[in-house]
């Protein structure tokens, strides 16, 4: 196969593996695992493990590394520290530790296959070390734990791990040259790493933004992503030449650039290439796996499998311990960190390539962490369950935060419950307040909540998407409910519980823009508050009351907005800067489509045409200069202007109807 047939086997595996994988909602990098292994040399065949797919599999990991050197950000590893530096290091080096003791005792206690010098075990050690940032973060954010205590210390756990994949690529190869002295050959290793580094950071810090400036100015955005593209693999470059890996390079680059205020255009720029790339660098671990191989020994692969995850989920939890979590926590950190990470395989594969590890050792344990990655989402879906049924004071803690919930708003009457106790949260808070309103606020940032506490706000720690903190808060005897906070999927359900619980309770849902108000209304929101669509009337407000148009006039017609829920204001003209939002098929939009004379609607009536069968609505008709009302009865001419109103399909079905 020449490389474009190897491109495009990858490309077409890789469309498939994904679609399929996210038809089972379950994270695209297993979707890539597996097509690897489906169509590698050991599977079906139809990719081959040739030069080609290894450039591009590193490539990806390039990029990877080019968008952790983004997120990396000096205040927030401060703000963080010691959880970051604490137990994030503690958690990488005692498995690295436990690893060298383990490849010690198996050279006294198992067969020689399973004998690996103390370099092959260090090795090992940093792959073990690394958790899958894509899926844990992933889960995270769709159970709302991100800000909760042991999402915290997830988070730092996996910050770190990413920061240590950096000097763990310099010591392996330097590990894997055998010499006789080995701290020189650290020592070589380490002062290169320093002078490019230095080199990199001192002068490549002072002429970075300036270069970025000379670029903007251009007003290019091919030439902007040719220099995203240059900096990148040449940083990477440099690197390779000074004989440390191309991810470092890639590392550093981000670093720089992160600094800057081009930050968040890089950002979604590299995104396609990185995605892409780090797709195809998965199929090829996928190819590595020997499924006959693994089927002979799959006990093995079973053992393999079953004693990391075990080692590392006891690891975890034993350090997050030590460092004053409390037994619920640490099991919570241990479960979500115990499966094999992205990185793990980056280390894995420099090993292999190393030959520090016997090739069919080497895919015993890649199988054991195809496997940990698989059954990762399960494992964390399950992990309340686990948690209630291995730490016997969880239920009491639980029930005890209800209970506090309950107490405090035990003698409150008609009071307002306030989910969500961010910025919105607590202006609302306020205003209630000077009303003379009560109110009681559930919050899951234990900071947050604690700080309000002390200031002598009427704040829990609680999940109001459960059912359980609602009756705590006294759902039962509110009289509003409130989300303050903009996640749709935990609106429905905190709808669903009162639907359930008390029925007739108004609910305010604030979201983002206009994209689920009918799905949030249809689930029972009383009132959705689109804040795109509140701030788009505060900023008319202010400029028609600046012109001169009277108050009265402006409050009037602010207030018809709202009345007519924001009908009139509904759907924009998209624009190349709205790329970001154009996926999402619910987005409304406004599209003009003007008729020539050939154009099917010429001639006809608005009625004859039944776009409402299309759910889509004229939303205004220019004829020569003038605006024509959209009435029924009007007929279209040659050279008007339709201004329609509807999804994306909605208004393409309905230009199709306009025009042929």
């Amino acid at each position: 196969m020449n490389a474009l047939d190897t491109t495009l086997s990858l490309l077409a595996a890789a469309v498939l593996g994904v679609v399929a994988f996210r038809m089972l909602q379950l994270p695209p990098i297993l979707g890539y695992l597996v097509v690897g292994v489906v169509i590698g040399p050991f599977g079906l065949g139809f990719a081959e493990d040739s030069a080609v797919t290894h450039e591009m599999a590193e490539f990806g990991v390039v990029f990877l590394m080019f968008s952790i050197g983004l997120e990396f950000s000096l205040p927030k590893l401060m703000a963080m520290r010691k959880q970051v530096f604490g137990l994030g290091m503690a958690q990488v080096l005692v498995t690295i530790l436990a690893s060298l003791c383990s490849g010690w005792l198996a050279s006294y206690c198992l067969p020689k296959f399973f004998q690996i010098g103390w370099e092959a075990a260090f090795a090992l050690g940093g792959a073990l070390a690394m958790s899958s940032t894509a899926i844990v973060s992933k889960m995270l954010t769709e159970r709302l734990e991100l800000e909760s205590l042991h999402g915290r210390q997830i988070i730092s756990i996996l910050l770190f791990q990413d920061l240590a994949v950096v000097p763990l690529l310099i010591l392996v190869p330097a590990l894997a040259t055998h010499s006789d002295n080995i701290v020189t050959t650290l020592l070589w290793a380490g002062g290169k790493a320093v002078l490019v580094l230095v080199l990199l950071l001192v002068v490549g810090q002072s002429m970075m933004r300036n270069w970025f400036k000379l670029v903007v100015k251009r007003r290019s955005q091919e030439l902007f992503m040719l220099n995203l593209l240059l900096i990148t693999l040449g940083a990477a470059w440099l690197t390779e030449k000074a004989g440390l890996s191309m991810a470092l390079g890639a590392f550093v680059a981000g670093m720089l650039i992160s600094e800057t205020e081009y930050r968040h255009q890089v950002e979604e720029d590299i995104k396609p290439f990185r995605d892409v790339l780090l797709g195809l660098f998965f199929i090829t671990i996928g190819m590595l796996l020997n499924l006959k191989l693994v089927a002979q020994n799959v006990w093995m692969v079973l053992f393999l499998f079953i004693g990391p995850l075990l080692l590392k989920l006891v690891l975890i939890a034993g350090l997050a311990r030590l460092f004053g979590s409390s037994t619920s926590v640490a099991l919570r950190t241990g479960l979500a960190l115990a499966q094999a990470g992205e990185f793990g395989f980056v280390l894995l594969n420099q090993a292999g390539a190393l030959n520090l590890i016997d090739p069919q050792l080497l895919q015993l344990i890649l199988a054991s962490m195809v496997l940990s990655m698989l059954v990762s989402p399960f494992i964390l879906a399950k992990s309340d369950a686990i948690v209630m049924k291995f730490s016997a004071n969880e239920w009491m803690m639980q029930s005890l935060a209800l209970t506090q919930i309950a107490a405090r708003t035990m003698s409150t009457r008609k009071h307002v419950i306030i989910a969500g106790f961010g910025r919105s949260g607590q202006n609302l808070a306020r205003l209630l307040s000077e009303e003379k309103i009560d109110y009681h606020a559930l919050d899951l940032d234990p900071d947050r909540v604690r700080e309000a506490q002390t200031a002598g706000a009427n704040v829990s720690y609680g999940d109001a998407a459960r059912k359980e903190s609602l009756v705590a808060a006294g759902i039962h005897r509110a009289a509003a409910l409130v989300i303050t906070y903009t996640s749709t999927a935990s609106a429905l359900k905190i709808l669903h519980f009162v639907h359930e619980l008390q029925p007739g309770l108004p609910v305010i849902v604030r979201s983002h823009d206009d994209v689920d108000l009918e799905k949030l209304r249809d689930a029972g929101a009383t009132e959705v508050v689109p804040e795109l669509m509140e701030g788009s009337l505060m900023l008319a407000s202010h400029a028609l009351v600046l012109l001169g148009v009277p108050l009265r006039r402006v409050v009037h017609r602010v207030q018809a907005a709202r009345d007519e829920r924001y009908e009139s204001l509904r759907g924009f003209f998209h624009g190349a800067s709205d790329v970001a939002d154009s996926p999402d098929a619910m987005q409304i939009r406004l599209h003009s489509v003007t008729l020539s004379e050939r154009a099917s609607a010429v001639g006809k009536r608005i009625a004859e045409l039944a776009l409402a069968e299309l759910e889509v609505d004229i939303h205004t008709i220019r004829r020569g200069k003038a605006r024509q009302d959209a009435d029924d009865t009007l007929v279209l001419q040659s050279g008007d202007v339709i201004v329609v109103r509807g999804t994306s399909e909605a208004v393409a079905r309905a230009e199709l109807r306009l025009l042929k």
